[in-house]
């Protein structure tokens, strides 16, 4: 089992009183499966895995500086993986892709899967059809491997229920219901399948 990440950068302000004493055992809220780590390291222009109980990281796509070869990634902010391919499916905005890079040994470079696209989240449904974040478009699309054809979800700015303002992580439940994080709006926002606008689930 892989699991996927993104950097996210986040501020948090704790209290912690100075005379506060510490637990010496701690105890597992979240990830208890023992796997993989696969993370988009966005200003290394890198996709990087931990494999269990390793301390250093491996580079197993980008790594050759930012740029827009094949062999390069230009601040990647979203990978995920695709079991029935074994490769992974990159966000590449800084040059307007997204990238399909095989996970066999000895790969140095992957494909373009789709271009002229400024993907920033990615999430997969039934191994078929992936979602992607747009946030030039301000669209949530759906992409299926293998056809050119993509379904739009919404491609309008702005702070209606049936419009998005730079939309960047899609998730998608088993009765392909779309959640995304509308981040110029700043909720988090609910469609459902076939539905033409959205409902508030989180946030203002």
């Amino acid at each position: 089992m892989t699991m996927i990440f993104s950097l996210i950068f986040l501020v948090v302000t704790l209290n912690i009183p100075a005379n506060a004493k510490w637990t010496q055992n701690g105890m597992i809220v979240a990830g208890g499966h023992r796997s993989d780590r696969v993370v988009a390291d966005t200003y290394n222009h890198r996709i990087i895995q931990w494999k269990i109980d390793d301390t250093n990281g491996q580079v197993i796509a980008g790594g050759n500086g930012q740029g827009n070869r094949l062999n390069q990634l230009d601040q990647p902010t979203d990978v995920l993986l695709d079991k029935y391919t074994d490769s992974l499916i990159i966000c590449d905005p800084g040059n307007r892709r997204v990238v399909q890079w095989p996970r066999r040994t000895g790969t140095t470079q992957g494909k373009i899967l789709i271009d002229n696209i400024a993907c920033w989240g990615l999430t997969m449904y039934d191994h078929k059809y992936f979602y992607m974040s747009d946030t030039e478009n301000n669209a949530v699309i759906r992409y299926q491997i293998g056809n050119k054809n993509r379904t739009i979800r919404t491609s309008e700015r702005g702070a209606s229920l049936n419009q998005l303002n730079f939309p960047t992580y899609p998730f998608v439940n088993q009765e392909q219901t779309v959640y995304v994080s509308d981040n110029g709006n700043h909720p988090v926002n609910k469609w459902t399948i076939y539905a033409k606008e959205g409902i508030i689930v989180a946030g203002i």
